[in-house]
C-alpha cells in the first residue's frame, strides 16, 4: 500500500457514473413499487452508501479513508429502459475517493439487478466508469476532458 503520511490534508470528492439496463417491464416495476424485495431505488441507495464507506474491505491496496459525505442519485430512463446511477463521495484526507464512488455504483448496480433477477435476468450493468474527481496534487478530472482517453 503506498505511503499517504507526508501529503498534506486537502478537500476531495469524485462521482463515478454507471447503468443498468432492463426490460422495460422492469423499469415499471421499480417506478411503481411493485417488486417483492421492497423500493428498489432506496436499497439501493443505501447499499451504495455502505460500500462507498468500506471500500478498504473490498479492494486491497485501498486506503481507510474518512469519508465525510456520499449522494448517490438514480435517473430512471424510460427511453433506453434503464437506471443510470451516480455517487459522488468527499473527504478531508491525504488520498483520493475515487474508488469509493465507483464501488457505490458498483454495489448500487448489483443491489439493483439482486432486486429485479426474478423477473429480469437478463439485465446488464455497464459503463461504470469515474466521471469526476477533484482535490490533491493532480487537480481535476473530467470525463471527456483533456486527460481522458
Amino acid at each position: 500500500m503506498v505511503d499517504v503520511g507526508g501529503k498534506e490534508d486537502s478537500a476531495r470528492a469524485a462521482s463515478a457514473r454507471g447503468s443498468v439496463y432492463m426490460r422495460p417491464e422492469t423499469l415499471r416495476l421499480i417506478a411503481s413499487g411493485g417488486l417483492s424485495k421492497g423500493d428498489v431505488l432506496s436499497v439501493a441507495q443505501t447499499a451504495g452508501i455502505m460500500a462507498a464507506k468500506s471500500t478498504a474491505s473490498a479492494i486491497p491496496m485501498c486506503h481507510n479513508i474518512p469519508i465525510t459525505g456520499v449522494d448517490m442519485d438514480f435517473a430512471p430512463d424510460e427511453a433506453a429502459s434503464a437506471v443510470h446511477i451516480e455517487a459522488e463521495v468527499r473527504t478531508t484526507g491525504k488520498t483520493g475517493v475515487e474508488m469509493e464512488a465507483l464501488h457505490a455504483v458498483s454495489v448500487a448496480a448489483l443491489t439493483i439487478y439482486d432486486m429485479c433477477k426474478a423477473v429480469d435476468r437478463g439485465m446488464r450493468i455497464t459503463d461504470i466508469r469515474l466521471h469526476r474527481k477533484e482535490g490533491g496534487k493532480s487537480g481535476v478530472y473530467e470525463e471527456g476532458g483533456a486527460d481522458a482517453e
